[in-house]
């Protein structure tokens, strides 16, 4: 079995035991969701195997701090990744590369190279996805449980912004994820206009 198989492995099942249940958007489910996009991606961009290898580690991790706390996960999750990986083969550079990853999926996001802009864009794909309203649902549901917001006026005014200030980075997601999300707002904007 390779360092990749038994890391995967042990990370999905640290998730499962550590996540907090009422992390409704933020679960195991999200982790897969950004690692089924990356392999999209992968796929579609024939990124190379040690990338492609270094790319799903990012995105098993990119969440993963959120185990310890919600604040500053991301550093939290590239702490964690570079205390486990070195034990499953994975090289000093190879770990600074998954640090890398974690931390550019911080927002607002900063990739500074091609793999940084794929898992940047994995992560926030359903925002110009058919399912937006089913996972942005589980968002907000999250964020009322957690004392951020206090209503769905609240919440959508809120996703208004955030949806207008995020970018999308690789030329796929930029043809393929940007228009769905233009349409999104214009909903949007039209619901907070007549909930008021």
């Amino acid at each position: 079995m390779s360092g990749y198989i038994k890391l995967r492995k042990k990370v999905i099942s640290l998730l499962n035991e550590k996540l907090p249940e009422d992390l409704y958007y933020h679960g195991i489910h999200h982790t897969f969701d950004v690692l089924h996009v990356c392999n999209q991606y992968i796929r579609r961009e024939k990124i190379g195997q040690h990338d492609a290898r270094l790319l799903r580690v990012a995105a098993l991790f990119h969440d993963i701090g959120f185990i310890e706390s919600m604040q500053e996960h991301e550093k939290n999750g590239a702490r964690i990744a570079a205390q486990m990986m070195p034990e499953y083969g994975f090289s000093p550079d190879d770990v600074k590369k998954v640090q890398g990853l974690i931390l550019a999926t911080r927002i607002p996001q900063s990739p500074a190279n091609f793999l940084e802009k794929i898992i940047c864009d994995a992560d926030l794909d359903y925002l110009g996805r058919n399912d937006f309203y089913q996972i942005s649902d589980l968002l907000g549901k999250e964020l009322e449980v957690y004392g951020n917001i206090k209503s769905k006026l609240e919440w959508n005014e809120l996703q208004i912004r955030f949806l207008e200030a995020h970018h999308y980075h690789t030329d796929f997601a930029v043809r393929n994820r940007q228009p769905n999300k233009e349409k999104r707002i214009f909903e949007l904007k039209e619901w907070v206009e007549n909930s008021k």
